[in-house]
C-alpha cells in the first residue's frame, strides 16, 4: 500500500458548488475509484492566510500499477463527465510539475 497526497486551489466563487458536488458523488465515479485500487480517499478544504481556498487530497493505493489504474480512470466516460464539473472549480498551483493538475505532496510523517 502506498499513500498519496495532493493539493490544488479552489476558486472562491466555486466553494459551495464543489462541496455540493462532493456531498453526492455519482455511484459510477465511486465504483471506478474502488476498481482502480484506491481506498481511504479524502478531500479536505481550507482557506489559508493568503486568503485563497485550497483542497488537500489523500488516499491509499493498494494495486500494483498506479499509472495504469489512473489511466483506466481517466478513460472512463462517467469519470470524464465528473471531472468536467469539478475542473472549472479548481485552480492548479503555479509551481506544480508538468502534467500535474493536482500538485503532488511529499509525505513527511505517518502513524498507523
Amino acid at each position: 500500500m502506498k499513500r498519496y497526497g495532493w493539493v490544488i486551489g479552489l476558486k472562491p466563487e466555486k466553494v459551495e458548488a464543489y462541496k455540493q458536488l462532493h456531498a453526492d458523488v455519482w455511484p459510477g465515479v465511486l465504483q471506478m475509484i474502488k476498481a482502480c485500487h484506491i481506498q481511504n480517499y479524502s478531500i479536505y478544504l481550507r482557506r489559508l492566510d493568503d486568503g485563497r481556498h485550497y483542497l488537500f487530497s489523500c488516499l491509499e493505493y493498494v494495486g500494483d500499477n498506479f499509472e495504469a489504474d489512473l489511466a483506466r480512470m481517466a478513460a472512463d466516460p462517467e469519470t470524464q463527465r465528473w471531472w468536467e464539473l469539478c475542473r472549472p472549480c479548481q485552480e492548479p498551483l503555479a509551481g506544480r510539475q508538468p502534467g500535474e493538475w493536482w500538485a503532488d505532496m511529499e509525505e513527511v510523517f505517518h502513524l498507523d
